[in-house]
């Protein structure tokens, strides 16, 4: 794989190449939809997501919260420059989402799992955004 140094620096990561650059925004997108599908059930009260988060506890206001989030998160997935920022507000949001299902609802965090793997490698993939603020 042929890698494109964006910065000055010569520690700064290598942006990804055009094949890499295309596969990246192909799962960014896909990603950035399973988000706001997640979210739409969230923030118009759909009774499995009212069910899900009465069973946590803190209150429905969470429920809100996480679908904002996820809004907001699925958004930046598609702005230019703000992907890697993105990728990592919803890899928080789903790594709290694992040790819900874990620990307070004692079910399988197959989903929030997948979803926080996919998100981590976008991260990953975009990391050259996160290099100035790492560097200052």
């Amino acid at each position: 794989m042929t890698t494109l140094r964006t910065a000055h620096s010569p520690f700064a990561p290598a942006a990804p190449a055009r094949a890499s650059n295309i596969a990246l925004w192909t799962l960014q997108v896909l990603v950035a939809l399973a988000f706001v599908a997640a979210a739409l059930g969230k923030l118009v009260g759909s009774a499995d997501m009212v069910a899900l988060f009465d069973a946590v506890g803190i209150g429905q206001w969470f429920r809100y919260a996480t679908g904002s989030l996820e809004v907001l998160g699925a958004a930046l997935l598609i702005v230019p420059g703000k992907t890697a920022f993105g990728a990592v507000l919803l890899a928080c949001v789903m790594a709290g989402a694992v040790v819900a299902h874990l620990t307070v609802l004692q079910t399988a965090p197959t989903a929030p799992l997948l979803l926080f793997v996919l998100t981590a490698l976008i991260a990953w993939g975009r990391r050259s955004q996160l290099a100035g603020l790492l560097a200052s």
